[in-house]
């Protein structure tokens, strides 16, 4: 397919980073320019763990939109050992919470408050299942002995087989899956399973991390890995198949906190998310695949309306951002300073798409 240009449904981001403060104010318009709305992780210092937090929370966000900007955040709670079902279905039932997010304890960027074992969260994955509230699950087996390229393929095994064996009905997104075994699990599950899939995921193999010396910036959890397995996750992708749709898991921090003597997990992907996702579908000879990946499936999978208005992608090299200033630091964007094939119209130039 040979195009100028790609007008699509707007589309979502169902898996993102906005942290908060001055780090919030900077990273929001990069998400709000693509995305009509979003899912918030809340793995915050300290997590967003009670309705309480979570409405705080969303308010901020919406006090650091931008006015001429058009964005919805989908809120998350964050589980812990002591999560209240009665809470949660409270936050479900009044439209604040679209989803509840399982960090197995340690397992990531602020995931020292986690679950330690899904034993004692029976009680609330009972009460999801019966009021349809997706759980959204971070993969990854914690115990110490296991080798991180590993990490994905154990969880599969030794959690997420018995959570959905003990709850046969509970809707599950398998969050930023990496690995081949990944991608089989959720296909064969279709129906009550989905999962997202990153920009930088579908880009970079764990050889990014070590090319010429210690990339910091190419670090991220789940981490990148061999090639047989970005492969196996861009055929997901562009397979068309409904259990696949974008989540960016862009996941800001400072440099100082990236190139530091132990640095933080995370790739800001933000600001060309979908430009990233133009290109991966094209070089697969897949762009007639991209609007239901970037646009239908998560909605379809959520419950939600699609979004009616549209968004233009225009063919043309664009060199993405190097660096971007943050309260007295810096982001590093994924591939700064490179040339992307693809650049978003700016949202106010694109008309709405026919009904």
């Amino acid at each position: 397919m040979s195009l100028d240009t790609l007008t699509l449904r707007r589309p979502d981001d169902w898996h993102c980073h906005l942290r908060d403060g001055a780090m919030l104010r900077t990273v929001l318009p990069y998400t709000a320019r693509q995305f009509a709305r979003a899912i918030v992780m809340p793995n915050l210092a300290p997590p967003v763990a009670t309705l309480e937090a979570v409405r705080a929370y969303r308010q901020r966000i919406l006090e650091a939109l931008p006015p001429d900007m058009d964005f919805q955040p989908l809120m998350t709670i964050y589980l812990t050992d002591q999560t209240d079902p009665d809470e949660l279905q409270r936050g479900h039932a009044e439209g604040l919470l679209t989803a509840a997010k399982l960090y197995p304890a340690n397992a990531t960027t602020n995931s020292q408050f986690g679950v330690t074992e899904v034993r004692l969260i029976h009680a609330v994955l009972e009460r999801m299942e019966r009021i349809g509230m997706p759980l959204l699950v971070h993969g990854e087996a914690t115990d110490p002995q296991i080798d991180i390229f590993d990490r994905e393929r154990v969880f599969l095994d030794r959690v997420l087989d018995p959570l959905l064996k003990s709850f046969p009905a509970l809707k599950v997104v398998l969050e930023h899956i990496t690995t081949e075994e990944a991608a089989q699990y959720v296909t064969s599950r279709a129906g009550r399973m989905a999962a997202t899939i990153t920009p930088h995921h579908l880009m970079i193999n764990r050889n990014a991390i070590f090319s010429g010396g210690i990339r910091p910036h190419m670090y991220c959890l789940p981490i990148a890995k061999r090639e047989k397995h970005r492969q196996a996750i861009r055929r997901a992708a562009v397979s068309g198949s409904p259990c696949f749709f974008l989540g960016t898991d862009s996941a800001p921090h400072p440099a100082r906190t990236k190139e530091a003597e132990c640095g933080c997990a995370g790739i800001f992907n933000a600001p060309d998310a979908l430009e990233c996702y133009a290109q991966v579908f094209e070089e697969e000879g897949a762009l007639d695949k991209l609007e239901s990946f970037v646009s239908v499936h998560g909605p379809q999978f959520y419950g939600l309306p699609v979004n009616e208005a549209a968004i233009t992608l225009r063919r043309g090299r664009r060199a993405v951002e190097s660096r971007i200033a943050v309260d007295g630091d810096e982001i590093l964007p994924f591939r700064g300073g490179e040339e992307l094939g693809w650049s978003v119209v700016p949202f106010q130039q694109c008309m709405a798409r026919e009904r």
